[in-house]
């Protein structure tokens, strides 16, 4: 009997002792990836409904992208804005661009706001890896980095474009030099080739955990630079140069998302990854009309391109796929949907903690894409702003299934009428008083958020402080890219809005040429020969200034220019708070020219 005892003590003690193990392993299997999805979104630049082979275009060639799009779920009334900032913050918000600075593209107004809570930084609180790859275009500046907004890993390029102002000088897609957490590094290899190989590099090293993963990208974005048997798989297709360096840009981008696939399927990632394609506006590059008016290219019926607020310009390929959820797949909904209801979706599906701080435009379309719930009623507006500040009822398109007002006079349904040639609006005024009248109520939702964001001096974070011309507020013509900075002919005037976070002693350096070209004030910078795949960059035009200038809210500062150092210094007192600052350089003849580039650094 006492043996029997002592055998069943044994035989409890060891059941405990692996009950134990299994509980003390139960919570990394919980934070694993083959209990909580992770996910991956892939967000193209300028790629249009019609630039896929699965929607009619009978020249492009995307294999891989048509054969997802046959096995997920497709959203076939998907919206986003209808140029890249504003899609982009909707997308990391779930709130309309027109909220939080994001209503542009250049000129101050394509910061994100400091105070808005986006997407990595919800999926980062729950225990996801997060990690972006590409195009930002949410501020080049602390706090407004997407390593500073959530993203624990990052690897991009400057501004809203590669060769753009904030970007490394000389980047031309190929070769460049790129950012990986605020750090310039050098890269080899094409642009789109490097954030896929970056990211599968993300993968490898975290795949074990829950992710995020942002693939951002810049193509199919102008210049239209790409390799060259890309564009040649185009030469027998009825289509501009252009156009075939474009759809030769997409292609590429194609064959990277095939090897995506392969590697998630190869290390039993797919089934339980949220892969989502999509794009962030209409086609830049996929339509042209001729001078005699042939039309070369495709466009799938859309009214408008990149820029529209018709329907060419913020209807978009969406294709959603995970194997292991319970989301309907292989088939297409037609439910109004935008970018705007990702965030508030995904934190349903994968069952994280979300508690919006700010009202979201978007909502959670889960039951939808779930097949639980089969219509959803709601109205949406998308804009077109690009202006220094938002105008009610300028560009406006309020969309409600499938009816579309817009500029609050023009009614059409697109089930009847895809190409929107048919305005309806006298024959439904009650659905044209509708839909005018939530635009109404939305605007006066909308207008106590707008505020520019503002770029602190002086914090402990972030000192010095490079200001480029790409963030100046103004409406004159802005050098938003290194061609027009190169040519030096740009002289808007204007101001940056900044925030002083501690007075004191500061020393501007007013540059013609960004730092890290090396280039003096009166240099020619050399030409960049191209090919014909890949624009050039022309020679650059040398500025011999005789003063320099710096205006902070009531200092100015004033100082001598030697035209053949590559800056001017100016040091002065500066107060706490909010300013407008602007820098400037004077030539002989009076003329007044902005510095380009301006470093600010708090000395005590």
């Amino acid at each position: 009997m006492k043996r029997a005892k002592k055998t069943l003590i044994s035989i409890l003690g060891i059941l405990l002792f692996l009950t134990t193990i299994g509980c003390a392993e139960q919570p990394k299997q919980q934070l694993g990836s083959a209990t909580r999805p992770n996910i991956i979104i892939i967000f193209t630049d300028d790629q249009g409904y019609g630039d896929l082979g699965y929607h009619g275009n009978p020249w492009i060639k995307t294999p891989n992208l048509d054969a997802f799009a046959k096995q997920s779920l497709e959203l076939t009334n998907f919206h986003v804005g209808t140029t890249c900032t504003p899609s982009r913050a909707g997308l990391m918000t779930g709130r309309n661009a027109n909220r939080n600075n994001a209503w542009h593209t250049i000129a101050g107004c394509s910061i994100l706001n400091q105070d808005e809570e986006t997407m990595p930084e919800v999926f980062a609180k729950n225990g996801y890896e997060t990690a972006m790859f590409g195009k930002w275009h949410l501020g080049d500046n602390y706090p407004f980095r997407p390593f500073d907004r959530g993203f624990k890993y990052s690897f991009y390029h400057g501004g809203g474009g590669v060769n753009q102002t904030p970007d490394y000088w000389n980047n031309n897609y190929f070769n460049d030099t790129y950012f990986r957490n605020g750090e310039a590094e050098k890269t080899e290899g094409y642009c789109t080739d490097v954030w896929f190989k970056e990211g599968l590099k993300f993968l490898d090293q975290k795949r074990d955990s829950p992710f995020l993963m942002y693939l951002s990208l810049n193509a199919a974005h102008g210049p239209f630079n790409v390799p060259q048997e890309y564009a040649e798989m185009y030469n027998s297709a009825p289509l501009t140069e252009i156009q075939k360096r474009f759809y030769g840009m997409i292609t590429n981008i194609d064959d990277n998302f095939g090897r995506l696939i392969s590697y998630l399927k190869r290390k039993n990632l797919f089934d339980n990854t949220i892969v989502i394609f999509t794009t962030d506006n209409g086609t830049a590059g996929g339509i042209k009309t001729q001078k005699d008016g042939t039309v070369l290219g495709y466009n799938a019926g859309l009214r408008g391109v990149k820029g529209s607020h018709y329907e060419g310009g913020h209807k978009v390929p969406f294709f959603m796929s995970w194997p292991k959820g319970n989301l309907i797949q292989e088939t297409s909904n037609n439910e109004l949907v935008a970018h705007v209801d990702l965030l508030p979706t995904l934190a349903e599906l994968t069952g994280i903690t979300y508690q919006p701080k700010k009202p979201l435009d978007g909502t959670s379309v889960a039951k939808i894409i779930k097949g639980e719930q089969s219509t959803i009623d709601r109205m949406l507006v998308v804009d077109t702003q690009r202006g220094q500040w938002p105008v009610k009822g300028k560009n406006s398109c309020v969309m409600k299934g499938p009816w579309r007002l817009i500029d609050g006079a023009e009614l059409y349904n697109i089930h009847d009428d895809p190409g929107q040639q048919n305005d309806v609006a006298k024959e439904h005024p009650e659905m044209v008083s509708n839909m005018q009248a939530f635009y109404n109520s939305w605007w006066t939702s909308i207008e106590p958020d707008m505020n520019y964001a503002e770029i602190p001096l002086g914090h402990d974070q972030a000192n010095p402080v490079l200001l480029t011309i790409h963030d100046l507020h103004t409406t004159d013509p802005l050098p938003w890219n290194q061609v027009q900075i190169r040519n030096g002919k740009a002289a808007p005037k204007g101001f940056y809005s900044i925030n002083v976070v501690e007075g004191g002693t500061y020393q501007f350096k007013l540059y013609r040429y960004p730092p890290d070209s090396g280039l003096p004030m009166n240099a020619s910078a050399k030409e960049k020969a191209g090919s014909a795949f890949v624009d050039n960059l022309p020679k650059g035009l040398g500025i011999s200034p005789t003063h320099a200038k710096v205006n902070v809210g009531s200092v100015l500062l004033q100082a001598k220019v030697a035209e053949e150092q590559s800056y001017a210094v100016l040091v002065g007192q500066l107060s706490k708070g909010s300013h407008e600052l602007s820098s400037s350089f004077l030539v002989e003849k009076g003329q007044e020219i902005p510095a380009y580039y301006t470093e600010i650094e708090k000395l005590d």
